[in-house]
Order: structure tokens, then C-alpha cells, then sequence
């Protein structure tokens, strides 16, 4: 048995042929291996029933599958789902299935960890430990799909990347990941059902507009005011909102998408008429809406949320201005599966 084998999955449907060829067989046996990775999700080489027993042997000598699995799994009383999902390498990362009558939303993680340092996120409080690869990004997406079939007798029909991580510092796999998901070969799924979620990296937003993958964008504001938003969120520093707002509008005329603003009101901090009147303004430079985000309580957070009649504020004042505004609740607070609470805590 060799040392060090390589995951299967990491390798191209044209790798693979490159690979078949160099054994001495027909470049058609990669497709049919490809099937049964992306399309069937098989996660055992000796399954591959359509090839032979010698070939089979061959593969198993010369690759293996890391499948993540799940570690941990709750259940909150709303129908949410919580994953822990335990990694080839020991690494835990969380994903959650969130339910309505009509479909099921998988929120995905991308990194073990965060690269980011939001104050009112308990996800940022932990240490980076590694990006994942695009097959462990599938994987959750499989598992919540099977979850959904489970308990909510439907496919699953929406993804987020909304989880652990910023997923435009993990471009490669996510991107790869989205292929996957989408491709006929793969799960089928349409891109439009996937939203990519990120805290605002300017060139990487224009490379994901080049790239084109018909995905949708929301972006995490929570203050278009430059000095509030740095205090929230420290990273932003480097990213100025007007470059932001650049990159958002090259977004737009790439793909004629508008962008969702993921904003949370919080008391003290975001609460005022000249918050309003900032967002107003900042959205009227693209087109977009804007989703106004329960918060969801961390330890130690130091941050509450903002009281109804202000929530009833934004709404009012963005509708008078032709900004679509919606009021999130969140799921799964009582199995901490909520937005922001991802904290790894098993």
C-alpha cells in the first residue's frame, strides 16, 4: 500500500483520463468514475461496480476518499438542523439545514475556522485553521440534502455560504465546489439557488463577476457609514465602502444580478436616522435589496439588538425609497445554528 495516497476527488475529470491513459485504459472509465464520485456521491472505490475488480484494486492502491462526516447533529424545536461535521483530519466544521413549508436551505462553511474579525460574530473568534477543499464543501451539502429528504420529504433546494469562513478567501474550492453542485454530471443544482455570501473583498468580487458562475451575491454591511463598519468590523480597514461600492457596481454590469446588504440593527451602535439615511444612500448606487438580520446573541458579545420600532424604521424609510427590505428572523437560536453563532462549541 503506498503512504500518502491522494484523494481522488482533488483530481479533474481531465486528470483522471491523463490518469486512465497512463495505466493503459480507455479515457471513458474516468467518466464513469467521475459519476460515481460527483454524481452518486460514492464515497468507496469498491462500489464502482462497472469497473472491474482489478481496476478497482488499482484505484485503492494508488488513491482513497476522505468523506467528512457528521460528528454531531441537533435538532432545534423550529425544524432547524445543525451539523458538526467532523473532517478526514480531526477539523470540525458546522453547517445547518434550515426548513420552510415549500424548501429546505443548506448554510455551508468554507474554512475551518475564519480568516475574518467581526466583533458580533462568535465564528471570528476562532482561529483559522485551514480552508477546505471543494469535496469537503459538497459533502455538506450532500448530508443536508439527505437530511432534508429525511425529515422534510423534499430535496434539498437552496445553499448559502453563509457558514464558517469567508468564502471569497477560499476562491478556488468554493468556486470548484459551485461547479460541482451545478454541473449535470454533479448534483444539477441551479446556480441561481446558491448564494455566495461575503464580507466585501473588492477584486475578488470582480474575479467572481468575471468568472460568471450565475450565483447570487449578498454582501455583509451593517453600517454604510466607513468609521461604524471598521469598528464592527476591523478587517474592513483595507476594503473602503467606496471600493466596495465599486466592485458591487462592476458585479452588476457583469451579470445583471442585483446584490442582497446583509444589515443588522443593533441598539447603540447602527440605530439612527443618519443610518437610515446612509444605507438609503448607499443602496440607491446599485441595485439591491436589503436583508435586515435578527441578531443573534454570542458570549461576551457586548451587543443587543436594536428595538422593533427601529426595525419598523429602516423598513419604512427604504420601502418610501424604492429599496425592497425584508425582516430575517433566525432559526435554530436555542441549538445556537443561528447567523453568527457557528462557534464550533463540541
Amino acid at each position: 500500500m503506498k503512504d500518502n495516497k491522494k484523494d481522488i476527488r482533488a483530481l479533474s475529470l481531465q486528470q483522471l483520463e491523463a490518469y486512465f491513459y497512463s495505466i493503459g485504459e480507455k479515457s471513458f472509465r474516468a467518466r464513469q468514475v467521475y459519476e460515481w464520485i460527483w454524481s452518486k456521491n460514492s464515497h468507496s472505490l469498491s462500489e464502482m461496480t462497472n469497473l472491474s475488480k482489478a481496476l478497482r484494486a488499482k484505484l485503492e492502491e494508488d488513491f482513497l476518499i476522505n468523506p467528512a462526516e457528521i460528528h454531531v447533529m441537533q435538532r432545534s424545536k423550529d425544524g432547524t438542523i445543525k451539523n458538526a461535521v467532523k473532517l478526514y483530519d480531526g477539523n470540525i466544521v458546522e453547517s445547518v439545514m434550515i426548513p420552510t413549508a415549500h424548501r429546505t436551505t443548506a448554510c455551508v462553511s468554507s474554512q475551518v475556522g475564519c480568516s475574518l474579525d467581526c466583533t458580533f460574530c462568535a465564528t471570528a473568534r476562532l482561529t483559522r485553521m485551514r480552508n477546505l477543499t471543494s469535496a469537503e464543501i459538497v459533502d455538506q451539502v450532500v448530508l443536508i440534502d439527505k437530511q432534508s429528504r429525511e425529515y422534510h420529504q423534499m430535496p434539498l433546494s437552496n445553499i448559502v455560504f453563509m457558514g464558517m469562513g469567508e468564502p471569497l478567501l477560499n476562491y478556488p474550492a468554493v468556486t470548484e465546489a459551485i461547479s460541482k453542485i451545478t454541473q449535470p454530471q454533479g448534483l444539477g443544482m441551479s446556480p441561481r439557488r446558491i448564494t455566495v455570501s461575503t464580507s466585501g473583498i473588492p477584486k475578488i468580487i470582480n474575479k467572481l463577476a468575471d468568472d460568471n458562475l450565475k450565483v447570487k451575491l449578498a454582501l455583509s454591511l451593517h453600517s454604510a457609514i466607513e468609521e461604524k463598519r471598521n469598528r464592527l468590523m476591523p478587517f474592513s480597514t483595507k476594503f473602503p465602502l467606496s471600493d466596495i461600492i465599486k466592485s458591487l457596481q462592476y458585479w452588476y454590469a457583469q451579470t445583471q444580478s442585483r446584490i442582497t446588504f446583509e444589515y443588522i440593527v443593533w441598539d447603540g451602535i447602527n440605530d439612527q436616522k443618519e443610518d437610515i439615511d446612509a444605507l438609503i444612500k448607499f443602496c440607491k448606487k446599485i441595485p439591491s435589496k436589503v436583508n435586515l438580520i435578527q441578531y443573534n446573541s454570542i458570549e461576551e458579545g457586548g451587543y443587543s439588538q436594536a428595538s422593533s420600532p427601529v426595525i419598523e424604521a429602516y423598513v419604512s424609510l427604504l420601502e418610501k425609497n424604492g429599496i425592497v427590505a425584508k425582516i430575517r428572523k433566525s432559526r435554530g437560536q436555542d441549538i445556537d445554528a443561528a447567523c453568527g453563532q457557528l462557534a464550533n462549541k463540541h
